[in-house]
């Protein structure tokens, strides 16, 4: 928490991952199931090397595509900009976290540019980085993004 400072209000993904990381924060921590990774369905934990290039392709250029069992952008997209406009409602009462994952983090980065989901095949995040999304009188800014500083 230490490379955020201090915060009113800590959200987090259901993943294990995500609740530990959270816990270093000085606050409750509340668990959002809509900021959990994408479903990847019947290619969760396959390398992008191991599936058929037509897979990949399939996923890139259509936003409904979804892996069997799984979730496509677009409703990666229609689960977690619900969960953005809430948070933005406390803009300038609360400062919040939300600990979360790759997916869910270019998801909430669309929303706050205005755009589609398309931008994610467009932007990399690194583990452990940070984005920060501010909420000000006319909406959201992205301030930062991908900042991985506090890990060097």
């Amino acid at each position: 928490g230490s490379a955020i400072g201090p915060v009113d209000r800590v959200v987090s993904s259901p993943l294990r991952r995500a609740v530990q990381t959270a816990e270093a924060f000085d606050s409750p921590v509340v668990v959002d199931n809509r900021w959990i990774e994408l479903d990847f369905g019947d290619l969760d934990g396959t390398p992008v090397t191991a599936a058929p290039l037509a897979t990949w392709e399939a996923w890139r250029n259509d936003l409904d595509w979804a892996p069997s069992g799984g979730e496509s952008h677009r409703q990666l997209g229609e689960r977690v900009r619900p969960a953005c406009e809430e948070l933005s409602e406390v803009a300038g009462v609360e400062d919040v976290v939300v600990v979360s994952h790759v997916s869910p983090i270019k998801a909430a980065l669309a929303w706050s540019l205005g755009v589609g989901e398309e931008i994610v095949w467009r932007c990399h995040l690194a583990t452990g980085s940070v984005t920060v999304i501010a909420i000000g009188a006319f909406g959201p800014v992205l301030q930062g993004f991908n900042d991985i500083s506090h890990l060097e």
